[in-house]
């Protein structure tokens, strides 16, 4: 037996006829049989080459793996969406001849989708997971779905791989369970053998994982798409949505507490964001370059483990996106929309990178499976809004009565002045005419994409110290799920490629010595730092779209109650009045005010600042409800602005919260919770939550 490196980096051994395994195991074989030399690389016409429709490797593991489940979706399976427009500010019709982007005004109806991606229907709406941003664009040239995620960049770079990778996520086979989770031995297992995954890696395990809305969430396309002018001229383009109320993410204690208080927290929130009038809104930047600037870069842009920095390529903001309709239905729309990356229109194109190659295969296949019939196109939230005509007929559900006799093309039926039939357009989809030579078909991994490390260590670094923080103590709580020793080294091995300092850190919170650095398959390099990539550092000035919750008893002043409402309806955020009771309380003056929320079930984690304002007999009541001490002593750990009136001062030093620049009176400044509430005091959590 010996040991070597696979061109992915991956640590194997070989036995003696040179084959490699690990860990021992079975020969690969196909369903039918049919060994299998590499289960790592789809088959491709050279090493940058398409994936070739012949791989019947690939289309076999990928099609079983898109019948695993029905009816509910195998990934994204918990989700919610919402109606909208996307309107273009920017046209761009020397990038591109795409019907959004010609003119500026032009809007174009959209459908969203958001999702988490590892756990069940059932599941909660608050895991530390990627999210899924899905849009699809009902076009005057058909729909158009940009089918991505809140992270620019994924696990793989392989579609071969991605059964594997949500396999080794999905609650483990013998036992069924975690659910939802990604902190278990199969998951870091596949990880720790995929350094390819490093980068992602990083974006989990930070606060981009626990989202604190919907509504505060970027998205990104993931791959590199091409753009198409009416000229043929092609360029590369990378797409982003940023949110208009930026990014913003719980705290990991948060989201825990959060998922038991409501496990439907940001669909709830997307929901009463929409009813209410507050639309959430995001811009779609575009990145743009040739093919030669690609060429010069130290990574591989058909590479989705990788991004294009926008220190580099900056962002163009070509259109803005609002969502201002709920479903009527849930099931008819949200549940039965079906989104394909491989619906594209006139002036977008595909590239050659190996996961979308894939993509444009799998999800089509997984559409039949799930909603049961090849006419799911003729469901409301799927079917296009423009005009289609083909020959495709008949199937199961099928809702068309198509007349005519021809179900053919070329046909001589149809004569001018009678039935007409659907003909070759003029103005239509054309592939691009990529005329590079790729060489010969292979199954391998291009040399291009074999630096697993550098952006990993480039987000890492590119974080500010809470930031960074937050990361190590999110894999020092994975890792100290995970059962097996040789898989903590084996990430461990591989986290110190990343950055020193994180690797010794993890190693010393979960207790174990720090192994030997795993051996990269290109030596990494330290890339520029990129504040872009830092949730901190391109964090709004403004509270809009925040909530804050009120604690209220009988007896709480009127002005000080009056005084947050009017501050907040100024600021564009919402308030929700908590007491003991449902039913409310009787303020000073006598007027008797409704609670939206009870106290037991409506805690601090709900909200993004809070203000505790009982009287001086209602501080004392609260002072014996466990509720209530759990409600002051979470905003504090929490780090969030808190406002007090006088004689909620005793209830703060029962749960042992000292004052600090984030705790006011309210006889003094009773509106700073609204103007502080998109804002955490970083400070504060040294002290009431220490970093590994």
């Amino acid at each position: 037996m010996s040991s070597e490196k696979t061109q992915s980096g991956i640590e194997m051994t070989t036995g003696s006829g040179g084959e490699p395994q690990q860990r021992g195991g079975e020969p690969l074989t196909t369903n039918h049989g049919v060994p299998i030399p590499d289960n790592q690389n789809s088959l491709k016409s050279g090493e940058r080459g398409p994936t070739l429709l012949e791989d019947f490797v690939l289309r076999e593991k990928i099609f079983h793996f898109d019948h695993e489940r029905i009816p509910e979706r195998i990934v994204h399976a918990r989700g919610t969406g919402a109606h909208g427009y996307f309107e273009c500010t920017d046209p761009i019709p020397e990038l591109t001849m795409a019907q959004p982007f010609q003119k500026k005004g032009m809007k174009v109806p959209v459908f969203v989708r958001f999702s988490t991606v590892a756990g069940s229907k059932g599941s909660k709406d608050t895991p530390r997971d990627v999210r899924g941003f899905a849009v699809k664009f009902y076009t005057e040239d058909g729909n158009w779905d940009l089918v991505g995620n809140n992270i620019p960049v994924f696990f793989i770079q392989d579609a071969m791989k991605f059964p594997d990778l949500i396999h080794s996520v999905k609650p483990e086979s013998d036992r069924g369970f975690p659910q939802a989770a990604s902190a278990h031995d199969t998951f870091w297992d596949f990880i720790s053998l995929s350094p390819e995954s490093m980068h992602m890696m990083m974006w989990l395990m930070s606060d981009r994982a626990i989202p604190r809305s919907f509504r505060m969430m970027d998205g990104f396309g993931v791959h590199t798409f091409r753009f198409v002018n009416a000229s043929g001229e092609a360029t590369f383009v990378k797409f982003h949505w940023r949110a208009k109320l930026r990014a913003q993410s719980v705290l990991w204690d948060e989201a825990v507490k959060i998922s038991g208080a409501d496990p439907d927290y940001n669909r709830r929130d997307l929901f009463e964001a929409i009813t209410m009038g507050d639309c959430p809104e995001w811009e779609l930047g575009v990145q743009v370059f040739d093919e030669d600037w690609a060429a010069e870069q130290p990574y591989d842009v058909l590479d989705a483990t990788k991004l294009v920095p926008e220190e580099d390529i900056p962002l163009r903001i070509v259109g803005r996106m609002v969502l201002d309709r709920y479903p009527d239905n849930f099931f008819a729309e949200t549940e039965q929309v079906a989104f394909l990356p491989s619906n594209v229109i006139p002036g977008i194109d595909f590239t050659e990178d190996p996961l979308l190659q894939g993509r444009l295969f799998s999800y089509l296949d997984t559409q039949k499976s799930r909603l049961g019939t090849t006419n799911f196109h003729q469901i409301p939230v799927n079917a296009p809004k423009c005009p289609m005509h083909n020959f495709q007929r008949d199937g199961m559900m099928q809702t068309y009565v198509h007349t005519g006799r021809a179900n053919y093309e070329p046909n001589s039926l149809y004569k001018a002045g009678e039935e007409t039939g659907p003909r070759p357009a003029d103005h239509h989809f054309a592939t691009y005419p990529d005329a590079e030579d790729h060489g010969p078909k292979r199954r391998l991994r291009a040399e291009t994409f074999a630096d697993h490390y550098s952006q990993a260590r480039q987000f890492y670094r590119s974080q500010t110290p809470p930031e960074q923080d937050h990361i190590v103590a999110a894999i020092t709580f994975e890792l100290s799920k995970v059962d097996l020793d040789h898989v903590r080294v084996q990430a461990l091995s591989h986290l110190r490629n990343v950055d020193e300092d994180m690797a010794a850190r993890i190693a010393k919170g979960i207790g174990i010595d720090l192994p030997d650095a795993a051996t990269p398959a290109k030596a990494p390099f330290d890339a520029q730092i990129s504040d872009a990539l830092s949730i901190h550092k391109t964090a709004t000035d403004e509270p809009m779209g925040r909530m804050v919750g009120v604690l209220v008893t009988d007896g709480t002043e009127d002005a000080q109650v009056e005084a947050i409402r009017s501050a907040a309806e100024a600021a564009g955020v919402r308030v929700q009045i908590v007491a003991e009771k449902r039913g409310g309380v009787t303020l000073e003056s006598g007027t008797h005010l409704m609670a939206d929320g009870q106290l037991a079930g409506t805690p601090s984690v709900m909200f993004d600042a809070v203000a505790i304002l009982p009287s001086e007999e209602g501080a004392k009541d609260l002072a014996k409800l466990a509720p209530a001490k759990d409600f002051a002593a979470d905003a504090f750990a929490h780090l969030k602005a808190i406002v007090v009136s006088a004689p909620a001062k005793a209830l703060l030093e029962a749960v042992d919260a000292e004052p600090d620049d984030f705790v006011f009176m309210a006889e003094d400044d009773p509106a700073a919770c609204v103007e502080h509430a998109h804002e955490r005091l970083w400070s504060r959590e040294a002290m009431v939550n220490p970093a590994p």
